[in-house]
């Protein structure tokens, strides 16, 4: 049975990649949907209370009439002014009807839980966006029959928590417990008796035993903890690499954070070359992914999310990231970036989210065909002097590293503080095996800073004075998100310690120090 429909998703995807062609221009695609977004929500209290009617009413203008009238909003402004109602079960808030989930995410960059309401409009627009991203792995050069394999979705425990009028648990498990029928029985995998298992670790020993009784073609997950799967699966069943476990694993589907300090692990994993897809996905929604191996990630501009982008730079952003007000202003359309420049993402969705600062620092690399990559967030760019070190250049000195003294460095983090007058930054960084020299590879960091950003390489000849290097067992980062709640699934180590997260830190490394 499972065969046969995936030969039926197989010849659906063939068809979709080939009668799918681009019909309208990015702009237009942003204007209907901006469109349909007030048209639903006009009568919201949000609607009210910004007369989306009034703005509908400015037919050709309405674009322009609602940016005016609508501030930015962070996730703290949204949920303190409108979406804590979504919590007390009120209706027809920022969306119409009652919000029966919400995706818990603290992202990277904060301590305490955000609760992201999910529509049932969004879980449509994720699985657009999902079988778009399906459809285009045709030009991956796939073989078809991956397409007919078993997905396995490392994710969030799909038994979600009850509170009373909603659920909540990770946006990975809200869309796994709610995935059409014929999939979850037939493709999915680890199947829904596996994924209900709320501990992670228990999870994930479930997963590498039954392993060998699947046939698995697509891997979907955050690239430490499937690497860290794929490991076990590989030496429990004592195996030389993956494929020897799942012959037709072909394409593995990655996103949240870097791939390329993983893809040298991820190869020797194998016996043969897959298809690495990146996708971009948050528990906003789902935006946008690589359409081809020579391509960067592209928006899906015609899934129930508008677009804007807000020049990153000292005049929109304070020194904490946060957006200054006259921000709001400055937000241009997909039709008005520019290549090589960097923009914060700012959203109003399916879900209720209006004009809302994700915290992702984008820079596109082809403005006109709507692709870019991710660079940081807006709280994880270190700039204490006017160094302005983005997590793109942090992964590109971690990847340096790796090159050049023959180590893998699965995660790190950096903070900055004040230090004898001036400043310093400390890195912490996370390996196995035998730990290589802190200087050598502290050495190696600065130098490779200094080459790829004259930002940072002024600084360091002036503000920036020193750099230290702390090399830790990787073990101790994944203790760490454990003793956060923040244990595998979607989770992710923040490549950016500030205030009392670094204080957090600190502390946990010193309890461990003294244990």
């Amino acid at each position: 049975m499972a065969a046969i429909v995936g030969n039926i998703v197989a010849r659906s995807l063939w068809l979709s990649h080939k009668l799918s062609p681009q019909n309208a221009t990015p702009i237009a695609y942003q204007r209907q949907t901006l469109r349909r977004l007030l048209e639903k929500a006009q009568y919201t209290a949000f609607g009210k209370h910004y007369d989306f009617e009034k703005i509908l009413s400015q037919e050709l203008d309405f674009m322009k009439a609602f940016r005016e009238r609508v501030p930015l909003h962070t996730y703290n402004e949204m949920y303190d002014q409108w979406w804590y109602r979504l919590l007390e079960a009120e209706e027809n808030v920022t969306w119409p009807g009652l919000v029966k989930f919400f995706a818990l995410s603290s992202g990277t960059s904060e301590s305490s839980s955000k609760h992201i309401p999910v529509t049932s409009d969004m879980m449509k627009s994720t699985k657009q966006v999902a079988w778009k991203q399906m459809c285009a792995l045709a030009n991956f050069h796939v073989p078809k029959k991956a397409y007919e394999k078993g997905i396995l979705m490392l994710g969030g425990t799909t038994s979600l928590f009850e509170r009373g009028s909603y659920y909540e648990g990770d946006m990975s498990g809200i869309s796994a417990k709610t995935m059409p029928r014929w999939m979850s029985s037939f493709l999915y995998k680890p199947g829904q008796k596996i994924s209900k298992t709320k501990e992670w670790e228990t999870r994930i020993k479930l997963i590498v035993r039954k392993a060998r009784e699947w046939d698995v073609g697509t891997v979907c997950g955050v690239p430490a903890w499937v690497q860290i799967v794929l490991e076990r699966i590989i030496a429990y069943h004592k195996v030389d690499n993956i494929h020897e476990i799942w012959p037709n694993l072909s394409i593995y589907i990655h996103g949240g954070v870097a791939f390329e300090p993983y893809r040298d692990a991820f190869n020797k994993l194998l016996g043969r070359p897959i298809a690495y897809s990146e996708t971009y996905m948050a528990s906003e929604g789902s935006f946008g992914f690589r359409p081809a191996p020579d391509r960067d990630i592209q928006f899906v501009l015609n899934a129930g999310i508008f677009f804007e982008f807000v020049p990153f730079d000292s005049s929109n952003f304070d020194e904490l990231g946060e957006p200054k007000k006259k921000a709001r202003t400055k937000a241009l359309t997909i039709d008005q970036v520019k290549d090589g420049r960097e923009y914060a993402v700012v959203l109003s969705t399916c879900a209720g989210a209006w004009r809302y600062v994700i915290g992702d620092v984008i820079r596109f690399t082809n403005a006109a065909n709507y692709e870019f990559v991710i660079s940081g967030r807006t709280k994880q760019f270190l700039s204490l002097c006017g160094e302005h070190m983005s997590v793109d250049n942090m992964t590109k000195a971690i990847e340096t590293v790796q090159r050049q003294l023959g180590i893998e460095v699965r995660e790190f983090t950096v903070a900055g503080f004040a230090h004898e007058g001036r400043f310093a930054h400390r890195w912490y960084v996370g390996c196995e095996g035998n730990l290589p020299e802190a200087d050598e590879l502290r050495r190696i960091l600065d130098e490779t800073l200094a080459q790829i950003n004259d930002d940072y390489a002024v600084e360091r000849q002036s503000a920036l004075k020193e750099v230290f290097v702390e090399v830790l067992p990787l073990q101790v980062f994944y203790d760490y998100l454990k003793s956060q709640g923040k244990e595998g699934g979607m989770a992710k180590f923040p490549r950016v310690m500030k205030g009392a997260q670094f204080a957090q830190w600190e502390s946990f490394l010193e309890s461990r120090t003294k244990s």
